[in-house]
């Protein structure tokens, strides 16, 4: 049997709070280089007109996404928090250039998913250092045993996001920004509410996010027909969800389109229950 990685008052902290910081690194130095090494080639993939942000679910074409997304220190701590039958199915990239204006709004990353039932984790990576200077990823501690929230689309914002959270259903002035490290990692709950402010530093900004569910999380097929799933640890008992290939590729591009409750449209908030 595995030894457990996190402390019982560190799984209670996660409970109440929603989230982790304090980790060790998953990578040290020659690891980072090697990471921000690897990006810059999967930049170089890129189009015309394309960003950072178009380069999502690439652990399906990427071999190298697809090894940090299995990192073993990474998979220790998300056993810990989900327990030990877990899948992982979505990756990518938050980057924000030397002072961009570019923000992400208040939002619950469950309301993006079509997944039932809502029992997720997202696991940030730091490429490079993060602070609140550069814009580092808030939270707001324990806003995940609200519940669902609404949430509303806007486009007259600065976010890269569409759907954010209505204003005063949760309390901003409670909110934590995760500082990090180049090479550390947080965790937090699909439910909990956060966001990131705009990077007014001269260094850049960049971390990836990556999804993880218990093996009874199904996804909503006819609102993303896209969904692929890798079983990192346990046993997938349920069989609910299409089983992705293990890419090959060092680093290969992922064309198809991205389909979350964000993109599927108001349609798809109504199907699945989230407006009326």
């Amino acid at each position: 049997m595995r030894n457990r990685i996190l402390t019982d008052q560190q799984k209670k902290f996660y409970a109440d709070n929603g989230y982790l910081i304090g980790l060790p690194p998953a990578f040290d130095a020659e690891g980072v280089r090697r990471l921000n090494e690897g990006l810059a080639e999967l930049m170089k993939l890129l189009r015309p007109g394309e960003d950072s942000k178009e380069i999502r679910e690439w652990h399906e074409s990427s071999r190298f996404l697809f090894d940090i997304c299995m990192n073993d220190s990474i998979l220790d701590v998300v056993e810990d928090v989900l327990g030990p039958d877990f899948y992982l199915w979505g990756s990518n990239f938050f980057i924000k250039e030397p002072r961009s204006k570019a923000t992400v709004g208040w939002h619950q990353d469950t309301y993006y998913w079509p997944l039932e039932p809502k029992i997720s984790a997202t696991v940030w990576i730091a490429f490079e250092g993060v602070d609140k200077e550069n814009g580092a990823m808030q939270v707001i501690p324990g806003s995940h045993r609200a519940g669902l929230l609404k949430h509303r689309r806007s486009t007259d914002t600065d976010s890269v996001l569409s759907l954010e959270c209505e204003s005063g259903t949760f309390r901003e002035d409670a909110a934590v920004s995760l500082v990090l490290t180049a090479g550390q990692f947080s965790v937090h709950d699909d439910k909990i509410v956060h966001g990131s402010p705009a990077n007014h530093s001269d260094r850049r900004r960049a971390g990836l996010t990556v999804r993880y569910s218990t093996t009874e999380v199904r996804c909503d097929l006819s609102v993303n027909s896209h969904f692929k799933t890798y079983l990192c640890r346990g046993v997938d008992s349920y069989h609910h969800n299409p089983v992705g290939t293990i890419p090959t590729q060092v680093y290969g591009r992922l064309d198809r389109k991205h389909v979350s409750v964000e993109e599927a449209g108001v349609k798809a908030e109504k199907k699945l229950g989230l407006v009326k």
